[in-house]
């Protein structure tokens, strides 16, 4: 009797592509691409913040009151390796960016994304700043600012009450942030200076000296003239004496020069020495 070997069943293989496929397909991908924002703000791109341009009348045909819209926020290099989250709790959060090199941020209505112009003040959100919230590092989906310089990727994601994704926007373009200066790169020798500087940096000190001597001369001749009057009264001039004098005028001189001694007018009469 002749045994024939059965082949293995293809379906069992396939059924994680099929469980994928339709996930796939019912994805819309918007015809859309983020950018920094084309405003004159000043600030658009710093060592740690960037701004998206407002994604105006973009997601309407593609999401409802509903849905959620996400930023997805990713290195470069990783973001051809991010897989959408099919449910809210799969979310990635700011931590994750060091560790696999993105996250998801900024939720946002639809309704905060309105199609007519925001210039005027009506409310609503003008600019997406990436990396602005300096102090979220404990709440979930945290917007905290960005640790090296890049180059990020971002992309819209709208997710439906529910968690599974409905659509999503292309990639951005790298961004690359500005690079702050390193403080033990900067130059402090004299040399490296302009001959302007150095002139300026030694005419300050010798103009601050003279303000000084000007000051002190100004306060000790002020002073002086409180301390020490130019005309002190006879009185109170040092090494000066100078006793009471009586005018006699109701004795004639001829009577005053015959009174005994101890006797003028104004005197105290001397002490007797007789018991």
């Amino acid at each position: 009797m002749e045994f024939t070997r059965m082949r293995p069943h293809p379906w069992p293989l396939l059924l994680p592509v099929l469980m994928w496929l339709p996930q796939s397909l019912s994805l819309d991908l918007i015809p859309y691409t983020p950018q920094i924002t084309a405003r004159d703000l000043g600030g658009k791109v710093t060592a740690t913040t960037f701004s998206l341009e407002q994604p105006r009348c973009v997601f309407d045909e593609h999401a409802s009151s509903n849905d959620t819209i996400w930023l997805v926020v990713a290195f470069s290099n990783a973001s051809r390796d991010f897989q959408n989250p099919q449910t809210a709790a799969k979310i990635p959060t700011f931590p994750q960016l060091l560790t696999d090199g993105h996250y998801m941020t900024l939720p946002l209505s639809l309704d905060q994304l309105p199609c007519e112009d925001l210039t005027g003040g009506s409310g609503g959100v003008q600019v997406l700043r990436v990396g602005n919230d300096f102090g979220c590092y404990q709440r979930p989906y945290c917007n905290a600012p960005l640790p090296s310089q890049g180059p990020y990727s971002v992309k819209f994601l709208v997710m439906d009450a529910g968690g599974p994704p409905k659509a999503e926007t292309k990639w951005s373009n790298p961004i690359f942030l500005h690079q702050g200066k390193n403080p033990n790169a900067i130059d402090t020798w004299p040399g490296r200076r302009s001959g302007c500087m150095i002139v300026i940096t030694s005419i300050l000190p010798v103009l601050a000296g003279l303000l000084l001597l000007a000051f002190l001369a100004a306060s000790t001749t002020r002073f002086s003239s409180l301390w020490w009057p130019e005309e002190a009264p006879e009185q109170l001039r040092i090494g000066s004496f100078m006793g009471k004098r009586y005018m006699t005028h109701h004795i004639p001189p001829s009577e005053a020069a015959t009174l005994p001694v101890g006797c003028e007018p104004g005197l105290d009469p001397l002490p007797s020495l007789s018991p």
